[in-house]
């Protein structure tokens, strides 16, 4: 599942916290999550997380493990021949959220342990190892174009930005 949430209360909660004893312990995993989330879902979502009544405390654990979470931009166009926005993805590896007993949510993102090169070199090649190796030459020739199309967005950008400051000094992008 991609979801699982897991509540308790009462006695054995104690191993988390003395206050998990009282008000319970929330464990929540979040696995092989992907979502696609527009804009205006975040903006209009404050008013419902307001409340007037201060909450009690629930320490809990929330682990978020190999997320995507995908938010595009559904505000109107400011210039009606735009293109329009590019979605932005965030990924999440490996995050771990803590709430305390002292209600402050602490943030811990956890790596995982890499084999060293001499290992991997050492795995068979019929392993998922030996696959990642033959793709390094095809990845790094995939980020040299990336790099050469980043450069000419950029002096597109900046020649685009002359273009409009002749007829607009004032502009600020």
């Amino acid at each position: 599942p991609e979801v699982c949430l897991r509540l308790e209360v009462g006695p054995n909660a104690a191993v988390h916290s003395p206050l998990a004893v009282q008000n319970g312990f929330l464990h929540m995993l979040v696995h092989s999550y992907t979502a696609e989330f527009f804009m205006s879902f975040l903006t209009n979502l404050g008013p419902f997380l307001e409340d007037e009544i201060i909450p009690e405390v629930i320490p809990m654990e929330i682990e978020v493990v190999d997320a995507k979470i995908t938010l595009k931009d559904d505000s109107p166009r400011v210039y009606p021949t735009s293109p329009g926005p590019v979605p932005i993805t965030l990924a999440v590896d490996h995050v771990l959220v803590k709430r305390r007993d002292d209600g402050v949510f602490y943030l811990t993102v956890l790596q995982e342990q890499k084999a060293p090169v001499e290992c991997v070199l050492a795995a068979p090649a019929a392993g998922t190892r030996g696959l990642q190796l033959k793709e390094v030459p095809e990845l790094q020739r995939e980020l040299q174009t990336m790099k050469i199309a980043l450069a000419e967005a950029n002096m597109d950008k900046a020649r685009l930005l002359q273009e409009i400051r002749k007829y607009n000094p004032l502009f600020q992008l």
